[in-house]
C-alpha cells in the first residue's frame, strides 16, 4: 500500500505544481487546464508512439498470422513455432504493444488525480488540512456541495474566498494562498460546477449553463471524432499477407471489429460521466483528446511511411525469390526432357542396373503383348501355353518313354 501510495506521489507531486504554475502564470483555470493537458500528452509521446508502432506492426501482421493458422489448424505446436519465428524475424513482442498502453494509463489515473484535489496538489496543503477545509466549507455553505464527496476539493476550492474569515477562525495559520483559492472560470463558465442537461427548464437557458452542457457534449463528441479517425488510420495501414493494403482485410481485421464496438460504447460513457463530475474534467479530458487525436494522425503516417517501404523490400526479394525458383524449375524440366532415365555420371552402379532391369522387364513384357497380339491370344493366356511348351513335353513323346502307349486302355488293345 505505502510503495503503490509512493509510486502516486512522484507522478503527481511534480505534475501538481506543474499545475499550480500555469495557473498562476496564465491567471485562468481553463487555459492552464489546457496547457496542462497538453503537456501531459506530450510527456507521454514517447510511450505512446511505441505503442502506436507495435500496434500498427501486429496489425499488419494480422493475415499472415491467420495464414499460418489455417496452413497448421491440426498442427498447433507447429503453429506456435511458426507465428514465434515470424515474431522473432519482424522484431515483435506480443506483450510490447501492451505494456506501452499499460505505462501511460498509470500516468493518466494519477493526473486525474491531480485536477480532482486542487488543494492538495494546486494549493499544495496536506490531506489533513484539506479535509479540515472541506469540512469548514460544507458547515458554512451545506448547499453548495453534492452527494458525491469525491469531487469536494473542487467545490471548497471556489469557495475559499468567500469563506475566508471563516477559515481563518477555524484553521488558525492557514496560508494567503489557500485563502486565495481558484478561480474556476473560464469563457463566462464556472468550470467547477456539474454541467446540467435539464434543457426543458426556463433557468437552464443562460451561458453558463449552456456552455457547461455543450463542454460536456464537446467531450463526448470529440471521443466520436476520435475513434472514427483511429478507425480510418488503422485501415489504412492494414495489408494482406502480401503486404498490400487491401479494403476487405481492413475491414475483417481484429482491430477493426474492436474499433467499432468502441465506437459506440466509449462515447456513451463519456457522455455519462460529462454529466456526473465537474466540467474542469471534460475539459481536461477534452483538450487530451485533441492532442492524442493530432499525435495518432502523425504516428499513423510515419510509421505508415516505414512499414510500406518495408512492405515493399519484403514483396520485392519474395518476388526474386520466386523468380530464381522458377528459373531453376524450367532448368531442372529441361534436364528430365534431355535424359527421361535420369542417369548422370553421379549415378550409382546399383541404380544404373536397377534401372536395365526396369527397362528390360518393360521391353520384355511390350514384346509379350506384341506376340500375344499376333496369336489373337491374352498376354495370361499366351503366358500359360508358354509355360505348357517351354519344357518340349507336349511335343516330344519319346520324353514319355519308349513304351509309352497313348491307347493302353482302350478296349481293343487288352483283348489283344
Amino acid at each position: 500500500m505505502f510503495l503503490a501510495f509512493s509510486l502516486a506521489d512522484i507522478i503527481q507531486v511534480p505534475f501538481g505544481y506543474l499545475m499550480g504554475w500555469l495557473y498562476q502564470l496564465t491567471n485562468n483555470y481553463g487555459v492552464a487546464l489546457i496547457l496542462f493537458s497538453i503537456i501531459v500528452q506530450l510527456v507521454m509521446l514517447p510511450m505512446t508512439a511505441k505503442s502506436k508502432k507495435s500496434m500498427m506492426k501486429m496489425s499488419r501482421l494480422q493475415p499472415r498470422m491467420q495464414e499460418i493458422q489455417r496452413r497448421y489448424a491440426d498442427d498447433p505446436q507447429r503453429q506456435n513455432q511458426a507465428i514465434q519465428t515470424m515474431y522473432k524475424e519482424e522484431g515483435v513482442s506480443m506483450g510490447g504493444g501492451c505494456l506501452w498502453s499499460l505505462i501511460p494509463m498509470l500516468i493518466i489515473i494519477p493526473l486525474y488525480t491531480v485536477v480532482r484535489q486542487p488543494l492538495v496538489y494546486m494549493l499544495h496543503e496536506s490531506v489533513e488540512t484539506a479535509g479540515q477545509i472541506v469540512d469548514v466549507l460544507k458547515n458554512a455553505a451545506p448547499d453548495a456541495f453534492t452527494s458525491n464527496a469525491y469531487y469536494n476539493q473542487i467545490t471548497a476550492a471556489q469557495l475559499i474566498p468567500q469563506y475566508a474569515e471563516v477559515l481563518k477562525e477555524a484553521i488558525p495559520g492557514i496560508s494567503q494562498r489557500v485563502l486565495n483559492g481558484v478561480n474556476f472560470g473560464f469563457l463566462g463558465c464556472n468550470l467547477g460546477l456539474i454541467p446540467p442537461f435539464n434543457v426543458f427548464s426556463a433557468a437552464f437557458w443562460t451561458w453558463p449553463n449552456v456552455g457547461l452542457f455543450l463542454l460536456a457534449l464537446l467531450s463526448a463528441g470529440n471521443q466520436v471524432v476520435t475513434m472514427w479517425i483511429n478507425q480510418k488510420m488503422n485501415d489504412s495501414v492494414v495489408t494482406n499477407k502480401d503486404g498490400i493494403q487491401d479494403e476487405e482485410t481492413a475491414k475483417n481485421s481484429q482491430a477493426a471489429q474492436t474499433s467499432k464496438v468502441m465506437m459506440y460504447t466509449m462515447p456513451l460513457m463519456m457522455l455519462w460521466i460529462g454529466f456526473t463530475v465537474p466540467a474542469s474534467l471534460s475539459l481536461y479530458w477534452l483538450a487530451g483528446g485533441v492532442v492524442r487525436t493530432v499525435e495518432d494522425v502523425m504516428l499513423t503516417k510515419k510509421y505508415r511511411t516505414q512499414y510500406d517501404a518495408e512492405d515493399a523490400e519484403r514483396l520485392k526479394r519474395r518476388l526474386e525469390q520466386d523468380r530464381i525458383e522458377a528459373e531453376k524449375e524450367a532448368q531442372r524440366a529441361q534436364r528430365r526432357a534431355a535424359n527421361p532415365d535420369g542417369i548422370t555420371e553421379n549415378t550409382s552402379k546399383k541404380k544404373m542396373q536397377k534401372k536395365q532391369r526396369e527397362q528390360e522387364e518393360a521391353e520384355r513384357s511390350a514384346a509379350a503383348k506384341e506376340y500375344a497380339a499376333r496369336k489373337g491370344l491374352t498376354v495370361e493366356e499366351e503366358a500359360s501355353e508358354s509355360r505348357k511348351t517351354m519344357s518340349g513335353i507336349a511335343d516330344r513323346p519319346y520324353c514319355k518313354g519308349r513304351n509309352y502307349d497313348p491307347n493302353r486302355y482302350a478296349s481293343n488293345h487288352t483283348e489283344e
